[in-house]
């Protein structure tokens, strides 16, 4: 299991270096760049010589005038720069050329509370999709089954922009739940304490719930027919056949074996939860680091959209590397494959 582990690790660097280089290209193919732009839209102007040497400046300082790979390298850190080796891997992401700030104070709290938020809705997902998933496929065809089903329909088809207007509003009329944003208006810009941590947890359930029910609904669908297969194999029934009690005959195999693709999923839920909060951050004013995407993106932020892209790569490959291991911890055979021998 420790070989497994170190290998799973190291699998992890060359897999993020392939995407720092996928990234960086994505974030260079529009013509132009952010500070292109300005130029121009500043010489239009007849703007001062000040503003157009602050632009000379940043492109010199950020080697943004050398080849795309010098650019590259002296971004993550491999080759030194006007300020050395300072790149991704020493900790420098680079300035925001929009909010003329260190992409690090532009960020701030929004990286800590992106990563609450969605694991949160991947532990909303997983709690509340296992029990229902296992008695809909224990209980098939009863009212309970197709009611669970008829919901997951619904979480499936409801847009997370539309059920979270719903939810804001009878939130707001019947529980007094402030509308928008992760905490009240006075704790915004406060250092941290209880209070404010109430405050976020008071206002997580709503963007948790919207953003997690398409998930759960997929899911409930998923361990349903995983676990309806395994009920209809043979060792099933000689188990029951040889009187083992029904609880026992379902938790001891059947349901451990339809937990595999349920533990899968984990890596690809990361993703899709990230992918899936933007709107629903924008519709709901959430500090999060999703709106500063789409916004990095449509101004051609570099070192920001860069920044941010990463982020939800190392996520993306952190939640890759505990499915794994998951698995490996449930199934045995997993961590053999590759290394045993008949």
């Amino acid at each position: 299991m420790f070989t497994y582990f170190v290998h799973r690790v190291l699998v992890m660097i060359p897999t993020l270096l392939v995407i720092s280089i996928l990234t960086f290209i994505i974030i260079q193919l529009p013509p132009g760049d952010y500070l292109s732009n300005q130029l121009e839209e500043l010489k239009s102007q007849g703007e001062s010589a000040s503003a157009l040497a602050k632009i000379a400046f940043y492109r010199e300082q950020y080697s943004l005038d050398k080849p795309l790979i010098e650019q590259y390298a002296i971004w993550m850190g491999f080759w030194p720069g006007p300020n050395g080796f300072s790149g991704m891997i020493q900790g420098d992401w680079g300035q925001s050329f929009a909010y003329d700030l260190p992409v690090r104070e532009v960020i701030g709290d929004r990286l800590g509370l992106s990563f609450l938020i969605n694991f949160s809705t991947i532990v909303f997902i997983y709690i509340v999709a296992f029990p229902i998933g296992v008695y809909s496929a224990t209980r098939q065809y009863s009212i309970g089954d197709y009611g669970f089903t008829l919901v997951g329909y619904l979480g499936l088809a409801t847009p997370n922009f539309l059920l979270a207007m719903v939810l804001l509003y009878y939130a707001n009329v019947y529980f007094g739940i402030s509308i928008g944003g992760l905490m009240d208006d006075k704790y915004v810009d406060q250092p941290w304490s209880f209070d404010k941590a109430l405050s976020i947890m008071d206002h997580m359930l709503i963007p948790v719930i919207v953003i997690g029910t398409s998930g759960t609904a997929s899911m409930i669908r998923r361990l349903r027919a995983n676990l309806l297969d395994e009920l209809q194999k043979q060792y099933v029934t000689t188990a029951r056949a040889k009187g083992v009690p029904r609880l026992k005959a379902l938790v001891k195999y059947p349901i451990r074996m339809s937990l595999n693709p349920f533990i899968a999923d984990i890596g690809n839920l990361l993703p899709d939860v990230i992918s899936g909060s933007v709107i629903v951050s924008m519709v709901l004013s959430l500090p999060t680091v999703g709106p500063l995407l789409l916004e990095a993106l449509q101004n051609q932020d570099q070192y920001m959209a860069g920044s941010l892209l990463m982020f939800l790569a190392l996520l993306t490959v952190i939640g890759m590397f505990v499915s794994d291991v998951l698995l490996a911890v449930l199934d045995p055979r997993i961590r053999l494959s590759g290394g045993a021998t008949k």
